[in-house]
Formats: C-alpha cells, structure tokens, sequence
C-alpha cells in the first residue's frame, strides 16, 4: 500500500539535508536523472534515508522499519521514498557504460588492415 507524500514527509523527518557532492556536484535537480519532487524529497530525506540504510540509526516507526527491511532483505521498493532511494544507489553504484560516435578507432583499424595485405613477404 502507497502512502501519500505527507505522511512519507512525516515518517521520515531529516535533522539536516542530503547533498551528494561526489556524484552529483551540481544538485540532484539539475543532475537530469530525479524529477523535481524526487530531488526534493531526496534532499529533505537523504540523510535519515541514508543512515538507515547503512545501519547507523535504528528505525522509529513502521515506515522507517519498512524501509529498512526493504533494503536489507533486498526485497522490491514499495512507496516512493524506497523507490527514490534505489535510484538513487542504481545511480550511485552501479556502473555506467559510455557510449561515444567516435569513429577514429575504427578507421585506424581499417587502415593497418589494408596495410597489412599490401605488405608482401620477401624471401630473400
């Protein structure tokens, strides 16, 4: 079952915002990867959501815990918290494949190739 935003806001209520400078240096809204509701509530929430995940604190109330056991016991997201949070670690630990429109690689191959047939074996 979902719950609303306020009540998600409610349950985990952060001491202090979240900022992720290492990988996302220019804020989590213009990263291009949250939508503005995502990013807010990943930088209201960040910190709580992120010291329940590495076990630094201990849950308070039944959403905390739901969060926690969604994570620990590698079980699929439930409400938006625990789906912006998965995000957030896909995005943070997995890696990223780079996709380039380079083609000098391609034509350097293409051209010691064909210097390769021209060469011929002398057996002197």
């Amino acid at each position: 079952m979902d719950k609303t935003i306020a009540e998600l806001k409610e349950a985990f209520a952060a001491p202090k915002p979240f900022y992720d400078d290492k990988h996302f240096p220019r804020g989590f809204s213009r990263s291009g990867h949250f939508t503005l509701l995502e990013s807010e509530l990943l930088q209201q929430h960040g910190h709580l959501l992120r010291r329940l995940h590495k076990q630094e604190t201990k849950p308070s109330n039944p959403l905390q815990q739901q969060f926690f056991d969604t994570f620990t016991q590698h079980t699929p997201p439930k409400n938006r918290i625990e789906k912006i949070w998965a995000k957030y670690l896909d995005l943070t630990t997995r890696k990223h494949k780079v996709h380039t429109l380079s083609v000098q690689n391609h034509i350097h191959r293409t051209q010691n190739h064909i210097e390769q047939q021209e060469v011929e074996p002398s057996l002197d």
